[in-house]
C-alpha cells in the first residue's frame, strides 16, 4: 500500500479536502503529489442540501451527488473515509493535516494533535469563534473514526510570528494585551506557500527583497514579506480586519460597533452576523459576493463595491510598502487575485505611483509576470496551494516524531 495524506479544511457547513501521495522521507519538501480534491457541503443543513463532490488533479469530475439527511461533521468524514479506499484502493492513509485558523501566541508551527493540543485549541475558541469550533469538530470526528491515525494541526497564524512586537501590538492597556489581544494575521499557509515558490519563479534576488502578496479571495488580506518572512499583514486579531471581503466588512472604526450597540440596540450576535456575513462586497452591492457577478453587472452599487475593494487594496499597499521601506514586487494570488483580470488591472494602474508598470496584454492573457520589463516594481500572478503546505507540514511533523 502506498501512504497518502489527507488535508482537511473544515468550516461550519462544509469540509474541503485534498488527498496527496506521501513523499519519501528523503524528500518531504517537494515529493507529494495531489491525487484528488473536493468538498462536502451542506453539513447540518436541511435534508437534501448536503452534497459530495470530488475531482482529480486535472479537474476531471470523479463524483458529484447529494448526501442523505443532514450529516454532521462526523457523518461527512465517515463518508469521505469510506469513499477514499473505494476510489484509491492501493493507497492507505498515513495521516491527516488540518488547517486551523488560530494558533494564538503559543503555536509557532504545526503540531501533532493530542489531548493537550485539543484543550488549547478549545481555549482559543473566543479568538476565532466562527472558525475554531469547526476545526475542532473535524479533529474530534477523525479521532472517533480512525483513533490511531496521526493528526497534525497547521496554523494560519504561525507564519506571522516573525513580526515585531510593535507591529502586533494594539494601543490597549497592558493587562488586555497580556491576555493575547494583539494582531495575529491569517492566511499564513497561503503566504508561506507563495514565499516558498518565489525563488523558483521570480529569482532568488527578487524573492529575497521587499514583496507584497495580495491574497484576494472570499477572504482577502495582504502580507508584506522581507526576505520571505512576514513583517506586516492586513488582518489582525481576527480574520475580520483589513480589506473588505466577500461578506466581511474589513477595517472598521470601533466606534461603529459602539453605535450599533447603544443607538441601534443590536446584540453581539446580531453585530457578528452583520460584520461577518452581511457586509463586504455583498453588503455594499446588495447583489452578490461573487466578484465575477459584480464585474458583469451594470448596477451602480456593484461598481461601488468594486471601487471600494480596489481602493482599500491600494491604501493597504501603500501602508505595507511603507512598513517594508520600499517595494520590489507585488504578487496576486487566490480566487480573485488569480482570475479577475480587470481587478488586477485597476489595482496595478492605481499603483503606478510606486513604479508598477502594467503590461495589459500579459495581464489579459494571465501570464505569470504581468508588468513590463521597464517596471521598477514587478507584478506577478502565482496560484496558491494551502493544502500542499498542510501536507508538507504534516510530513515534517511525522518525520520529527519518528526521529525523536
Amino acid at each position: 500500500m502506498t501512504p497518502a495524506i489527507l488535508a482537511l479544511n473544515a468550516g461550519s457547513s462544509s469540509i474541503k479536502f485534498s488527498l496527496f501521495t506521501a513523499a519519501s522521507a528523503a524528500n518531504t519538501a517537494n515529493g507529494a503529489a495531489k491525487l484528488c480534491q473536493g468538498e462536502i457541503s451542506g453539513i447540518g443543513q436541511n435534508h437534501g442540501a448536503s452534497r459530495f463532490s470530488a475531482t482529480d488533479n486535472c479537474g476531471v469530475a470523479l463524483d458529484d451527488h447529494a448526501l442523505p439527511g443532514a450529516p454532521s461533521h462526523e457523518d461527512a468524514l465517515a463518508f469521505l473515509i469510506g469513499w477514499l479506499p473505494q476510489r484509491y484502493a492501493t493507497y492507505e492513509l498515513a495521516a491527516v493535516g488540518h488547517r486551523i485558523v488560530h494558533g494564538g501566541p503559543r503555536y509557532l508551527g504545526p503540531v501533532l494533535v493530542d489531548a493537550q493540543v485539543l484543550a488549547e485549541l478549545r481555549r482559543l475558541i473566543p479568538l476565532a469563534p466562527l472558525h475554531q469550533p469547526h476545526h475542532i469538530a473535524a479533529i474530534e470526528a477523525m479521532r472517533v473514526l480512525h483513533p490511531t491515525l496521526p493528526q497534525v494541526a497547521c496554523f494560519d497564524t504561525s507564519f506571522h510570528q516573525t513580526q515585531q512586537p510593535v507591529v502586533t501590538s494594539f494601543a490597549l492597556p497592558h493587562a488586555l494585551t497580556a491576555e493575547g489581544i494583539r494582531r495575529y494575521g491569517f492566511h499564513g499557509l497561503s503566504y508561506e506557500y507563495i514565499a516558498s515558490t518565489l525563488p523558483g519563479i521570480i529569482g532568488d534576488t527578487l524573492a529575497g527583497g521587499k514583496v507584497v502578496v495580495a491574497h484576494l479571495g472570499a477572504g482577502a488580506s495582504m502580507c508584506a514579506l522581507d526576505g520571505g518572512k512576514s513583517v506586516a499583514t492586513t488582518m489582525s486579531f481576527t480574520p475580520l480586519d483589513g480589506l473588505p471581503m466577500s461578506r466581511r466588512c474589513g477595517a472598521l472604526d470601533p466606534g461603529v460597533v459602539l453605535y450599533l450597540i447603544q443607538e441601534k440596540g443590536m446584540s453581539a450576535e446580531a453585530i457578528s452576523t452583520l460584520l461577518y456575513h452581511e457586509s463586504g462586497l455583498f453588503g455594499v452591492s446588495g447583489i452578490s459576493d461573487d466578484m465575477q457577478v459584480l464585474l458583469a453587472s451594470a448596477e451602480p452599487r456593484a461598481a461601488e463595491a468594486i471601487d471600494l475593494f480596489v481602493y482599500r487594496i491600494n491604501r493597504e499597499l501603500g501602508s505595507l510598502a511603507a512598513a517594508l521601506g520600499g517595494l520590489d514586487a507585488l504578487v496576486f494570488t487566490a480566487g480573485i487575485g488569480e482570475h479577475a483580470v480587470d481587478v488586477r488591472a485597476r489595482i496595478c494602474r492605481a499603483a503606478s505611483w510606486i513604479g508598477l508598470d502594467l503590461d495589459p496584454v500579459a495581464n489579459a492573457e494571465g501570464r505569470t509576470c504581468i508588468t513590463r520589463d521597464r517596471s521598477k516594481v514587478s507584478g506577478w500572478v502565482i496560484p496558491t496551494d494551502e493544502d500542499l503546505m498542510i501536507v508538507r507540514h504534516t510530513q515534517q511533523v511525522l518525520a520529527n516524531s519518528l526521529s525523536s
